[in-house]
């Protein structure tokens, strides 16, 4: 059995969640926020039995794109001048981040 944990940004995680149900995966949603874009973030757990994990990550793969966003430079005030970008760049955000984990036991009770 395996943990798949996917971090995906928030405006994939609706339409993820419902491929996945779709898949008939069961998931786990818990919300967290991004470090570098101090954005809202889900983290997405998926258990599954190891020969079903490509599945999983082939429905992430189709449903969270990586696109380019334009974001506003973040005022020096109270930290460091020498990071500080005086006009909005495009990044690239999106895709996800995933984590295969190996469950050694799986208890519901």
């Amino acid at each position: 059995m395996k943990l798949v944990l996917a971090v995906v940004q928030d405006k994939d995680s609706n339409r993820l969640i419902s491929a996945l149900g779709e898949g008939n995966f069961q998931v786990t949603k818990l919300a967290t926020t991004g470090g570098f874009l101090k954005e809202g973030n889900t983290t997405l757990m998926v258990g599954c039995k190891d020969e079903r994990v490509d599945g999983v990550l082939s429905i992430i793969k189709d449903n969270c794109s990586q696109r380019e966003q334009m974001v506003a430079p973040i005022s020096p005030m109270g930290g460091n001048a020498d990071s500080y970008i005086p006009r909005p760049v495009k990044v690239e955000v999106g895709g996800a981040t995933v984590f295969v984990l190996p469950i050694e036991s799986f208890f519901q009770f």
